[in-house]
């Protein structure tokens, strides 16, 4: 099955989480986000996996969020436009297998959810 993480190599987490996949043996091809990001279909499909709202994959400890966008209230396709123009607002890492995905922190989640999709959860 497919593996693909939505990786920042910056990011201690996203670190963290790519080598568990790793040392789980997983076929895993890395998209770093911040190079080559998402368009608005793709994140809404990714939202859709994750079964969250848009605004639910946002950063919001980023200092650009703090900045521009913290209480404002917008669509969730308005927040799906923000994450596209700014990609280093995307919650990392995210982990997607077959038609499901789960966003690796902590990265104890990404073992359960390994461990679910190969049991067929």
């Amino acid at each position: 099955m497919k593996t693909i993480i939505y990786h920042n190599p910056r990011c201690s987490k996203s670190r963290e989480a790519l080598c568990l996949l790793m040392e789980e043996g997983v076929d895993v091809e890395i998209r770093e986000y911040l190079k080559d990001t998402p368009d608005e279909e793709e994140l809404t499909e990714l939202i859709r996996m994750l079964n969250i709202k848009p605004v639910d994959l946002i950063r919001k400890s980023e200092d650009l969020y703090k900045e521009k966008y913290k209480d404002k209230k917008k669509s969730p396709e308005e927040w799906i436009k923000v994450m596209v123009k700014n990609p280093v607002l995307i919650e990392r890492p995210v982990i997607v297998q077959g038609t499901k995905a789960i966003i690796g922190r902590p990265p104890v989640l990404i073992k359960e959810f390994l461990s679910d999709n190969k049991s067929g959860k």
